[in-house]
């Protein structure tokens, strides 16, 4: 025989720092939870404060008002049900060096009932890599911590990166007589990662044996983007429940338990008594399925992140409408089709701004896609101020080569007018720069990058144009012409200019900046995997001194491994050079 666990878990979009609407939004939660007769509602890691909170965490007052809020909470869970909410525990005292403090602060999971803190789970595996760096705020909590009664059960509380660890947290619980392993988690999204969320989930099982309930955040939070994704496997491996990723979820799932009772040395803490009569959950539809089904749409999901994160970052940081520089080229071109998607049409305004160089079908594809993506469209020519800057600079060019000079005056003219647009009307400005773009400094600072938020600066060219095709075949007809789709890529800031004139093919580029970038190696080992040496020594050379334009730029949304901004942090003066080293290492 069998008994259940009834979990409702609260895949939740929050908003770091909004204390009393996370608490609210938990709250909303927790009343439908308790009428649906659970006895357990799990919140992701951090729920009250959001995540993450960076250095929000270094003001004793925020610390202080986060306990106030989870108390806040506690006083309002008064009924069968036991909450399990990430918050931080411990104090913050001013100005103390948090690697002395000797009372926290914790990366913590609450567990309520009653009106009250319960108890208190202390994260015990810190992540210090990668987009994290959670020692600079944390103590890491002890082995052996308490474990809990819920309706009869015994409940092991865990966070995140414990659920990473071999041989870690929930196996020692699992050894001490847990039955059930929640785990609270704010993973961001990469390409692929729910895979390996699902991979870790399995050697834990393989391990521990028990039923785990993962529970994990949704949403845009400047450059992260977290897609849910919670799931609920029991200890043969199969899923019982999964939620949406990309889309808020109640996940409500009976745990299944053996009748047996736990072991006699668990000695858990208790919270609630037994189950109270309840009506049973339908069968899952599909029926329980093995973990590591390899069924996802690495472009959809691709697709469905960026749109998260647009809309994310526009709603959390109160901006109405946004605002686009049209090019009739594919990566502003998707940029619109991607804030279309986030926002509605109502809310993207498309910007034409043709210079001398601006070509007939440039502008004819950009007025096209406004007219398919059922946005706004207005042409504001640059070529008076252009003229007047040409003017105006002359004298001080003369005799002076300024091809590359007055290029960059003409993109610069145009972010002078789109932020003149978002000075007057709110808008926030979207800038268009692709990956290969970013790093390779194929920008203008000031001009191209001068926005609010960068949306593919994550996205390879190459990726850009399987995301346009992927897009364009979702049903709904034509949304990004394909003209765009088929024109060789041009700035259009010099008469018959093409990309491939200053930058090798994109097909060409991008293995090379995945290896440089995305895969630390360095120019020789490229080259050994087989590119052409010039190439690499030249792509190297470009990545390494865009750096300052970089630093400069927007933040860009996290799509990939190794995204500029977190991932990637390196010295703008930086004298290092792979291949300068490789070809003399005597220096």
């Amino acid at each position: 025989m069998t008994r259940t666990l009834r979990v409702v878990a609260g895949q939740l979009d929050l908003r770091v720092g909004d204390l009393r609407g996370n608490v609210d939004e938990m709250l909303d939660t927790y009343r439908r939870a308790e009428a649906a007769g659970a006895d357990l509602v799990v919140f992701p890691e951090l729920a009250v404060c959001g995540y993450p909170p960076e250095d929000l965490l270094l003001k004793p007052a925020f610390v202080a008002d986060v306990h106030a809020a989870v108390h806040r909470l506690a006083a309002a869970v008064d009924g069968h049900a036991a909450v399990v909410v990430g918050w931080v525990d411990g104090e913050r005292h001013p100005g103390a060096d948090p690697h002395d403090a000797e009372d926290g602060p914790w990366n913590a999971a609450a567990v309520l009932h009653g009106g009250r803190v319960v108890g208190s789970y202390h994260k015990r595996a810190l992540p210090n890599y990668g987009v994290f760096d959670e020692p600079r705020y944390f103590d890491p909590g002890p082995a052996g911590q308490a474990l809990y009664d819920i309706a009869g059960v015994v409940v092991a509380v865990t966070v995140c990166e414990d659920l990473w660890v071999d041989d870690g947290p929930a196996v020692d619980a699992a050894r001490r007589g847990a039955q059930v392993v929640v785990n609270l988690n704010a993973s961001p999204f990469r390409r692929g990662k729910q895979r390996r969320r699902e991979e870790v989930l399995a050697a834990r099982l393989e391990e521990a044996g028990l039923p785990i309930v993962y529970v994990n955040l949704l949403g845009g939070q400047d450059e992260l983007i977290f897609d849910g994704g919670s799931l609920a496997v029991d200890g043969d491996g199969s899923v019982l429940a999964r939620a949406p990723r990309f889309a808020p979820a109640e996940m409500t799932v009976d745990i299944p338990v053996a009748a047996t009772g736990p072991a006699p040395d668990a000695r858990p803490v208790a919270v609630s008594g037994t189950s109270p009569p309840r009506a049973p959950l339908p069968e899952p539809v599909p029926a329980p399925a093995p973990l590591l089904a390899d069924d996802d749409d690495p472009l959809a999901e691709i697709w469905a992140a960026l749109v998260l994160g647009v809309r994310g970052y526009v709603d959390k940081n109160g901006f109405d409408e946004v605002v686009i520089g049209l090019s009739g080229g594919v990566d502003s071109s998707i940029v619109a089709a991607l804030a279309v998607d986030a926002l509605g049409p109502d809310r993207v305004h498309g910007v034409l701004m043709p210079s001398r160089y601006s070509s007939d079908h440039s502008i004819g594809d950009a007025e096209r896609l406004c007219e398919l993506l059922g946005m706004s469209c207005r042409t504001i020519p640059i070529e008076a101020a252009h003229d007047a800057l040409t003017s105006m600079l002359a004298p001080s060019f003369d005799g002076h080569e300024t091809g590359l000079a007055d290029q960059n005056v003409q993109s610069r003219i145009r972010g002078v007018v789109l932020m003149a647009l978002s000075n007057a009307f709110g808008w926030l400005v979207l800038t268009t720069g692709n990956k290969s773009e970013t790093a390779v400094g194929y920008s203008t600072l000031y001009g191209d990058t001068a926005g609010g938020l960068a949306v593919i600066k994550d996205v390879p060219k190459t990726v850009v144009y399987e995301l346009c095709h992927w897009r364009n075949q979702r049903g709904e007809g034509e949304r990004i012409p394909g003209s765009v789709l088929t024109k060789a890529p041009s700035a259009e800031l010099a008469p018959d200019q093409r990309d491939d004139q200053s930058l090798p093919p994109y097909d060409v580029l991008d293995p090379i900046i995945e290896a440089y970038v995305d895969g630390d190696l360095t120019a020789p080992q490229i080259v050994a995997c087989g590119h052409d040496a010039e190439i690499v020594a030249r792509v190297v050379r470009l990545v390494d001194t865009a750096e300052y334009k970089r630093r400069q730029a927007p933040p860009g949304l996290r799509v990939s491994a190794k995204a500029f901004g977190r991932d990637r942090r390196l010295p703008i003066t930086n004298a290092y050079r792979s291949v300068d080293e490789a070809r003399d290492p005597s220096g």
